[in-house]
């Protein structure tokens, strides 16, 4: 089941002679429950890649598709309420609010639409991700793979169509980030969670179900292993 699909993506900055194609192109489809990593040196368009398909940019042209619905032209309202709902994304500094729980800042897109979150799946999703214990700490009081792990329950607890991940483990050290994508992995296993992430850590990359390949705003490679 396809559940996002990128057509013909372009992404354009500047004018004149400063003009700089970032996204130039980009045809893409991800199914339901796959795990795909984003290699390619900075600049190769993978982050712009990522904020078009969390609707945090717009592209020039083409058109992107999350579960059927074109999202390419939602205005910055419809846009936070897709990010919120069908969209996770999980940056590298976590956004966690320091003054919350971390109970209160996993449960913050719910508490937001004033709806109350289902008890089985906030406890599923905590066990999983190992911060059960946790919960009642501020941010402040975790490490820095404790506060990645709340930052992913965070962006799941609308059961996302999607989790983006940008650089995930690129501000943690080798013990966190082994952690974190360990449980990436089980989410992705016990919720059948597609997982869209971004690192430049082959090591890391070398983990996911597919590999797709970047350079100069297009995908050099598209890998399934």
């Amino acid at each position: 089941m396809e559940i996002l699909r990128c057509e013909g993506v372009r992404k354009v900055y500047g004018s004149g002679e400063s003009r700089v194609a970032a996204l130039d192109g980009v045809n893409l489809s991800l199914g339901k429950g796959e795990f795909a990593a984003v290699v390619g040196t900075s600049g190769s368009g993978k982050s712009t890649l990522l904020h078009i398909l969390g609707s945090v940019e717009q592209p020039t042209e083409g058109h992107v598709f999350i579960e059927g619905k074109d999202i390419t032209s939602l205005n910055r309202t419809q846009s936070a309420l897709l990010r919120r709902r069908k969209v996770g994304i999980v940056y590298q500094f976590y956004n966690l609010i320091p003054t919350l729980t971390v109970r209160k800042n996993i449960l913050m897109p719910l508490l937001l639409d004033k709806k109350k979150p289902e008890q089985d799946h906030f406890a599923q999703v905590v066990h999983t991700l190992g911060i059960g214990d946790k919960l009642e700490a501020l941010p402040g009081q975790l490490s820095g793979g404790q506060q990645q792990r709340a930052a992913i329950a965070r962006a799941m607890m609308y059961r996302p169509a999607v989790l983006l991940l940008d650089e995930p483990t690129g501000n943690l050290d080798r013990k966190n980030s082994r952690e974190v994508l360990d449980m990436l992995k089980l989410s992705n296993r016990n919720f059948g969670q597609t997982v869209f992430l971004i690192t430049h850590d082959e090591k890391i990359a070398l983990e996911a179900d597919r590999i797709i390949t970047m350079e100069d705003g297009r995908i050099l490679r598209d890998e399934r292993r």
